[in-house]
C-alpha cells in the first residue's frame, strides 16, 4: 500500500528549483532559511527509514548545485549554512572517497580525540568513510542534531590533519601541490569550527 502521508516530507527537484528561483534578495534569504528548516523538521519528525534514506541522498536526486543556489550564500553559523556544509561534505566524500580515506587514516594519529568523536570504526577504507559520513548526516535527522554537527566537525578535523601531513611531505618537492593541500586543510579546519559553532547555537535554540 502506498504511504501517501509521507510524501510531503520529501522535496522533489521541482520543489527545490522553485525555492531556488526566488528573484528578490530578501525572498532568497527567507526561502533559504525556510527550506532548511522545513527539510530538517521533516526529517526529524519522520519515522520512515526510506524517507530518511532519501533525505541523506538528497543531492543524488537533485544535485548539489540546486542546494548551492539556496544555501551556499548564507552565513556559516545558520541552519542553511550548517546543512550546506553537511551535504557538501557528503558529496566530496562520495566523489573522492579514496582521497578522503587516505587523509582520514593519516590524520588519526594527530587527532585521536576527534577520531573518537567522529565515530569511525576500523577499517577506514573508502566505503567505510562513505558510510560514516552518511551515518553522520542521518544523525541530523534521527538523533541529536548538535551531536551530528560535532561529529561532522570532528571528521573534518581528522581529514584536515591528514591533509596537512600530506602537504608537509610535498613541501620542498612539489611546492604548488603542497600549497594547495595546505590551503585545503585550512579550509577543512574552518568548516570544523563553523560546524562546532552551529552545534553550540543549536543547543541554545538559536540556529535558524
Amino acid at each position: 500500500m502506498a504511504r501517501a502521508h509521507h510524501k510531503p516530507l520529501f522535496f522533489t527537484d521541482r520543489d527545490f528549483q522553485s525555492f531556488a528561483g526566488a528573484p528578490d534578495p530578501a525572498d532568497v534569504t527567507a526561502v533559504a532559511h525556510e527550506s532548511a528548516a522545513v527539510l530538517v523538521g521533516a526529517g526529524r519528525t519522520n519515522s520512515d527509514p526510506e524517507v530518511t534514506r532519501r533525505l541523506i541522498a538528497l543531492t543524488d536526486e537533485i544535485g548539489l548545485s540546486t542546494l548551492a543556489q539556496l544555501w551556499s550564500g548564507r552565513p556559516a553559523v545558520s541552519l542553511p549554512g550548517a546543512m550546506w556544509r553537511l551535504y557538501t561534505l557528503r558529496e566530496w566524500v562520495r566523489r573522492a572517497s579514496v582521497e578522503a580515506s587516505a587523509d582520514y587514516t593519516a590524520g588519526i594519529r594527530h587527532a585521536q580525540v576527534s577520531h573518537a568523536v567522529a565515530g569511525s570504526a576500523d577499517p577506514y577504507g573508502p566505503k567505510e568513510i562513505e558510510h560514516l559520513v552518511d551515518r553522520i548526516l542521518e544523525g541530523a535527522f534521527t538523533g541529536d542534531f548538535a551531536v551530528a554537527l560535532e561529529r561532522a566537525a570532528a571528521f573534518c578535523r581528522v581529514v584536515a590533519s591528514g591533509r596537512a601531513e600530506r602537504a608537509e611531505r610535498h613541501d620542498g618537492h612539489d611546492d604548488a601541490r603542497a600549497d594547495g593541500e595546505a590551503r585545503s586543510a585550512a579550509l577543512l579546519g574552518d568548516t570544523a569550527r563553523d560546524l562546532t559553532k552551529c552545534a553550540a547555537v543549536w543547543r541554545i535554540g538559536s540556529l535558524d
